[in-house]
């Protein structure tokens, strides 16, 4: 048995029948891995992801070591003004996530379902709630979420803020993009900002608002040229760096270090290599823990993830002198919101400025969204000459295997692009068989 599986074994027991011991040995053994990341980092990726691997472990283990300076948060809930009332962002996403790493999210998954959690909610909420449930996750000062995109959402933090008898507050986003709804999502995060203001006694200053939503800005604006610049360029990925860019560009938006981290990812790929191997840009979460993936994209040279949709959600075109609707304008036009083509258009922009060879579009188990839109994901990637893979799993949940499966199709999938996109032509005549 690895040591992996001994830690998560030994987390999910001990949760069981003691969750102080087993919040301790969590916080214990994620802090060795944080001393790993410094002392022993992965030398062949480039520094500035070396710098986000040590970013989300210090973003991890601040909730559990200081709790009552954290808030509960959905992935796309603006967090510079939790950062401006001194609030840590406990993101559930994140969370379960660093579990399944962990390999102890079986557990916490049945703990959910036994307890009257669907089957069928995504398996990073599920995990979440039954871990809290055992007394793994501490209790926060208050919860804040959004409707946006995920209607687990509704579910997850509802149940929290009921399970730890802690204050909530929802945001809710239209589905359609105008400046009516800018403003409408802009008043509620004035409301937010008062509830924040009265969790903690922490008055919020707008100026210092402003700042962070150009810091906000700047750190878009650095990683959209970023991806432009990677198109001719061979920039050695694995399969957790593109889910850490998209925590991290939602999450952390609004921190020195994030923009640090994008400035230094300019630095890297202007001394990076020329370009090579194959080209997959990534549509929704990424089966980190899949035997069958690694083996053709984790620090390969014959093929890449070139870039992950969830870290390129909204374009930088916002005013940051308007803070709240600046935060408003990220979420209304996030482009998971709406309707599915909007999601679909934005990814095939984002493929093609880093000159993609091919797209996975991944059905993850329990997302509605990415499981109604696959098909049309398909025939609309590959009428712009981009060949599309839908491949079906669990980001979360490893016991949703079917690893040879996933194996046969990523090598028929890489074998197929041949390292080049198809001609328009081509794409329209492309077989389905691939996509299954």
């Amino acid at each position: 048995m690895e040591l992996f599986d001994i830690f998560g074994n030994l987390v999910d027991q001990w949760s069981q029948t003691s969750p102080r011991r087993a919040q301790w040995l969590l916080k214990t053994g994620w802090a060795l891995q944080d001393l790993r990341y410094r002392l022993l980092p992965e030398r062949q990726l480039m520094p500035a992801d070396r710098y986000l691997a040590r970013m989300m472990m210090d973003m991890m283990l601040k909730p559990l070591r200081d709790p009552e300076h954290s808030a509960v948060v959905s992935i796309f809930t603006p967090c510079e003004l939790l950062q401006e009332v001194g609030l840590h962002p406990y993101n559930v996403e994140s969370f379960s996530s660093y579990l399944s790493a962990s390999r102890a999210e079986r557990g916490f998954l049945q703990q959910a379902e036994n307890n009257g959690i669907s089957e069928t909610l995504c398996s990073y909420h599920k995990t979440f709630i039954g871990a809290a449930e055992r007394g793994l996750l501490p209790k926060p000062r208050c919860v804040v979420y959004t409707n946006l995109t995920c209607d687990a959402n509704l579910v997850t933090f509802r149940n929290m803020a009921a399970f730890y008898g802690v204050p909530s507050f929802a945001i809710d986003v239209p589905m359609q993009q105008n400046e009516e709804n800018v403003a409408y999502v802009a008043e509620q995060l004035r409301e937010t900002a008062a509830f924040l203001e009265h969790c903690t006694g922490h008055p919020i200053d707008e100026e210092r608002l402003k700042e962070r939503l150009r810091h906000s800005k700047q750190t878009l604006e650095n990683y959209e040229r970023f991806q432009q610049l990677r198109a001719g360029k061979y920039v050695p990925n694995d399969l957790v760096t593109p889910m850490f860019a998209g925590l991290c560009n939602n999450v952390f938006l609004g921190t020195k270090e994030q923009e640090r981290y994008t400035e230094m990812l300019l630095r890297d790929v202007a001394r990076a290599e020329p370009a090579s191997g194959k080209r997959i840009y990534w549509m929704h979460t990424i089966p980190f823990w899949s035997d069958a993936v690694k083996d053709t994209l984790c620090l390969q040279r014959s093929a890449q993830i070139v870039g992950c949709d969830l870290a390129e959600v909204c374009r930088p075109d916002f005013d940051p002198e308007r803070p709240y609707e600046a935060m408003a304008y990220r979420m209304v036009y996030n482009s998971l919101n709406g309707s599915v083509t909007r999601r679909i258009e934005r990814g095939i922009d984002c493929a093609k400025r880093v000159n993609a060879d091919g797209a996975v579009w991944f059905c993850h188990w329990g997302c509605k969204h990415t499981l109604g839109g696959a098909q049309l994901a398909k025939r609309r990637f590959e009428q712009q000459g981009i060949p599309l893979l839908i491949l079906n799993g669990d980001g979360c949940d490893r016991s949703h295997g079917g690893e040879g499966q996933t194996a046969t199709r990523m090598g028929a999938f890489l074998e197929m692009i041949g390292g080049q996109r198809l001609s328009v032509p081509e794409a329209a005549d492309c077989r389905r068989e691939i996509s299954g």
